[in-house]
């Protein structure tokens, strides 16, 4: 099965292939600058704020009535814009600083307070995640994605993110839900990259994710991704919250996700 490629898709697809091939480009002089006095440090800010510019050029060239949230730019565009463009131009600037090959771009379309289209490109890999409402979730456009099957924590491995440095007392409340999620029996992987995690979520290579604290450009396409691909997705502590506006997600296939709500809300709970 093919996805049906929408209008929208096909510009964000577009302006992700284009800003690829800049990063990648940058990405193969990283090397280099590691032995540097200096480090690569300043370089992969101009590589992030590169691809930025050139999705931000594509996509408003493309749909100029739309409106843009950035996380190099900030916001742009109409007030009452018929939609709004989420894009993360470099998730995962820690592994593309040390040379390490995971690391990707990610663009969501929104309308109205619904995420519509979203897009996962990892171009070392080539790999492209893409999904649109309704219409389910694909690799490359082609291979279908379903959240795995596995029920057994002790098979599953789970994806998690870190404790923010920004964010006062979240280094203790990581590790007791850590802990947590741990006492399931359910193998931790740190992979570095939100989207990406949401991504292998959804083509079950992994059976969950959690994290805490992110920016709606770090999860808006990922977790549209999962839903399509049968998934769940919800903010750690309370289902009526919207994770995109408190940054705070749990994903992951029926069996994982019901048992580490449990757990991670536990920990809440026992607070």
């Amino acid at each position: 099965m093919s996805a049906s490629t929408s209008p929208n898709m096909q510009v964000m697809i577009k302006a992700a292939e284009k800003a690829a091939r800049s990063l990648v480009r940058d990405f193969g002089e990283v090397e280099n600058l590691q032995v540097s006095t200096k480090g690569p440090g300043d370089f992969v800010s101009a590589a992030d704020k590169r691809s930025e510019q050139i999705i931000f050029e594509e996509l408003s060239r493309a749909r100029p009535e739309h409106a843009f949230l950035m996380e190099e730019s900030g916001t742009k565009g109409p007030e009452n814009a018929k939609g709004r463009f989420i894009i993360d131009p470099l998730d995962g600037t820690h592994n593309f600083l040390h040379g390490i090959p995971h690391w990707c771009i990610s663009i969501a379309l929104e309308e109205g307070d619904e995420v519509i289209a979203g897009l996962v490109y990892d171009p070392v890999k080539n790999d492209m995640f893409t999904a649109e409402k309704g219409q389910g979730a694909f690799l490359q456009r082609r291979k279908r994605l379903r959240v795995s099957g596995r029920t057994e924590p002790l098979a599953s491995i789970i994806a998690l993110g870190e404790p923010r440095r920004t964010v006062k007392g979240s280094a203790d409340v990581f590790l007791k839900e850590h802990l947590a999620v741990q006492n399931t029996g359910a193998s931790q992987r740190r992979f570095g990259a939100s989207a990406l995690d949401l991504s292998y979520v959804a083509a079950g290579k992994c059976e969950a994710y959690w994290e805490r604290a992110l920016a709606p450009w770090d999860i808006a396409a990922g977790c549209l991704i999962v839903k399509e691909a049968g998934g769940f997705v919800c903010d750690m502590d309370d289902d009526r919250k919207n994770p995109l506006e408190t940054g705070n997600v749990l994903a992951g296939n029926e069996a994982l996700y019901g048992l580490l709500k449990k757990a991670l809300r536990g920990v809440k709970q026992a607070a």
